[in-house]
């Protein structure tokens, strides 16, 4: 008789763990072992290795270098422009107030910006700044700038910033003890940085003077983290990816190991390729061994020489369409080198997409190779690639363009450059603004131009929005426009000369393959201008 079901023993299961992710006897699995530290404890003691090694990829590793230059092109680019909104709202202005002054703060605000005067050292601009921030967060994980109050004979501002390599914020070593100063961020019970030491000089300075310099008490400044009325002093861009961290992580963190793998590989097989266009033909004996023995024990000078002779004798002469004259007892074999790897460009293919998915971007804009790519698939790889750049703006933006243009705002309001009543209460109303960068471009203009034309005949875009995909300024264009019908009808030419050309240009265009024309929203609108 059996036992009942309930006192039966359950059959063991296949694996340790309810959850196989977790088995520690799974083969592959059990020596996988990751420690789980808090989001500091499981970077800061490896974070200058990392940096350092990602600063290297930037030097020496092209696909590295130019994956920076691409997020430097199209994160920033070479256009940086403050478009203010003020909340009227808030404020209690009319719409016709609220452009009054935003025409006033963007005209102020050139004068710094796009002058050297906003740097502390009277060399760069603003859009030179954000380039440099965006470049050391990628290569360092973060990036530091010291807001300075400087007065300099001739200039109007004395709001400097002064850019300082994130190396330079460190815990000084006798206070490593506190466990309140995370790698130079000294925080408050809540996590919320209180100030930030920052080492006098950078601590690679000293590694040409034979050794490492002493690092005392005296060799780092504590800077609190902004002043008693809420000015800031330290401006620490970052991207914080988990709770509690307090330090950023360098953009080629997971990635490092794949691309010095595959930069290691790719000089391998370079090397390997020249050496072995270098070598023409071997030059191969058919004597026996007790010939050679006989040859070696003759030849005056011993065997080396008689082998150096020998080759001084007959390299010269493998070149093309010579005669070679071999010696006596020798024969040429021709040489058919194993290079270049014919499975190499596939291989490299697939690593490289595996790094491009790691970094964000599509292979194709990686490798900047569209070659193989159609009009579908490069559209498809470059919207997503856009939807990466516009987080990194707004990134941007919130934790380092807002910071700075508030600071820029103080001093002009108390310098009543700007009229900003109430500025301290109400400094969130007043510092709405929108950033305008370098515009994405066009894969096909006529498509893309007909997309934004429908976009705003319909409601769901405006000409500001327009605009600011190709990095425009709205106004500006409106401006522009304006000027130019009115110098039109200056010089007797109608405006409507001009788009009717235009429009009849872009009607009698040939189709691409792919375009199907019948679904084309504007066709009626072109077979129009054909009979125009």
């Amino acid at each position: 008789m059996g036992w009942p079901s309930f006192f039966r023993p359950k059959a063991q299961a296949a694996t340790d763990t309810a959850h196989d992710a977790a088995s520690r006897t799974t083969r592959g699995l059990e020596t996988w072992l990751p420690r789980g530290g808090s989001a500091d404890a499981d970077l800061l003691p490896e974070l200058a290795s990392i940096a350092n090694r990602s600063r290297d990829l930037e030097r020496n590793h092209p696909l590295a270098a130019g994956y920076l230059q691409t997020n430097r092109d199209n994160i920033v680019g070479h256009v940086l422009s403050l478009s203010a909104r003020p909340d009227t709202d808030l404020l209690g202005w009319d719409i016709d107030q609220g452009r009054a002054w935003a025409r006033t703060v963007r005209a102020q605000w050139r004068t710094w910006a796009e002058s050297p005067e906003c740097d502390a050292a009277a060399s760069d601009t603003l859009l030179d700044l954000t380039l440099q921030m965006l470049t050391g967060a990628f290569l360092n994980g973060d990036a530091v700038c010291l807001p300075l109050w400087i007065e300099r004979p001739g200039e109007g501002w004395k709001t400097k910033l002064q850019i300082v390599e994130s190396d330079r914020l460190a815990t000084p070593p006798h206070l490593t003890h506190r466990a309140d100063i995370r790698n130079g961020v000294e925080i408050d019970a809540h996590g919320a940085p209180l100030a930030y030491w920052i080492s006098r000089t950078h601590p690679g300075d000293s590694l040409g003077l034979f050794g490492l310099a002493a690092v005392g008490p005296d060799d780092f400044q504590r800077l609190p983290a902004t002043t008693p009325w809420g000015r800031r002093r330290v401006i620490h861009l970052r991207d914080k990816t988990r709770a509690g961290a307090n330090r950023g992580r360098p953009i080629f963190s997971a990635v490092i190991k794949e691309f010095f793998q595959a930069g290691k590989y790719t000089n391998a097989e370079l090397s390997a390729s020249v050496v072995n266009a270098l070598v023409a033909a071997f030059i191969e004996s058919t004597m026996d061994s007790t010939e050679v023995h006989e040859i070696f024990n003759s030849a005056e000078g011993g065997p080396e020489a008689y082998w150096r002779d020998l080759l001084g004798q007959a390299q010269p002469r493998l070149k093309e369409g010579a005669l070679i004259q071999l010696p006596i007892g020798a024969r040429a074999n021709s040489f058919t080198p194993g290079r270049p790897n014919a499975a190499f460009e596939a291989f490299m293919h697939a690593v490289l997409r595996h790094i491009a998915a790691g970094l964000n971007v599509p292979y194709e804009l990686l490798t900047k190779d569209f070659s193989q790519t159609n009009y579908s698939s490069a559209r498809a790889a470059l919207l997503e690639a856009w939807r990466y750049f516009h987080g990194r703006r707004r990134w941007l933006i919130d934790h380092w363009l807002r910071p700075v243009y508030e600071l820029w705002m103080e001093e002009a309001v108390n310098l009543g450059r700007v009229d900003a009543p109430d500025w301290y209460q109400l400094r969130h109303a007043y510092l709405r603004a929108r950033w305008v960068f370098s515009g994405r471009g066009w894969v096909d203009p006529t498509k893309e131009a007909n997309a934004a034309q429908i976009r705003m005949e319909i409601g769901v875009s405006t000409l500001e929005q327009e605009c600011a995909e190709q990095g425009l300024d709205w106004e500006d264009v409106a401006e522009q426009r304006a000027f130019e019908r009115q110098r039109l009808d200056e010089l007797g030419l109608a405006p409507t000369d001009t788009l009717a050309v235009a429009a009849l240009a872009a009607a009698t265009a040939t189709p691409e393959p792919d375009q199907d024309e019948s679904s084309d929203p504007n066709q009626d609108r072109k077979e129009e201008a054909r009979h125009a």
